[in-house]
């Protein structure tokens, strides 16, 4: 009878820390994507955060993995973030428009069509998926934007894809002549 108390005892202490009776821990749940964006002054890798929004997520690595922003160039570049995504910026000659682009025929955008706002503290080096000003959060397709300075007043009004998890001193040095020269997801 203690054997067999014994036994159970184990076999259920075991299953409270993820090992089995053989040693083995329980399988960890895979990693979120990294997408890596080789600019004109460095690499810069995300951390995806889908459990955050994984609508927005999903869009960001499709067009990520179709290499669609390469040659975008950081079409808004501020003191407080960069931002690029509108396939618009690889053309000197439309900067006037750059900002209205994205990601369907003709570069007209093509909303996803849900709004997830993430309850993420909109910090440095967090990117959240932008949409047109003055539009719904709906609206929002390709662009993306990357915050150099922690900005609360983006909280719960935006979806958060993603956190720079390497080349945050690249994003610092990125102005409007800068471009993506490559994507890649691992």
């Amino acid at each position: 009878m203690l054997r067999l108390l014994l036994t159970v005892g184990l076999t259920a202490a075991l299953a409270l820390t993820g090992a089995t009776t053989f040693g083995a821990q329980a399988p960890k749940p895979a990693a979120a994507p990294v997408v890596v964006l080789e600019t004109t002054k460095g690499t810069i890798e995300i951390e995806t955060l889908p459990a955050d929004a994984p609508k927005s997520v999903a869009r960001f690595i499709e067009l990520a993995t179709r290499a669609f922003y390469r040659g975008h160039r950081f079409h808004w570049v501020q003191p407080h973030l960069v931002q690029t995504g509108d396939p618009l910026s690889r053309d000197m000659t439309k900067r006037a428009k750059w900002g209205t682009g994205g990601s369907g025929p003709s570069f007209a955008l093509r909303p996803i069509g849900v709004a997830e706002m993430s309850k993420r503290s909109f910090a440095r080096g967090l990117v959240g998926l932008a949409y047109v000003t003055g539009a719904k959060p709906e609206s929002a397709d390709s662009q993306f934007f990357i915050l150099k300075v922690d900005n609360s007043t983006l909280n719960g009004k935006y979806a958060a894809i993603g956190r720079v998890s390497r080349g945050m001193a690249v994003v610092d040095r990125l102005d409007e002549t800068d471009s993506i020269k490559a994507v890649t997801v691992k």
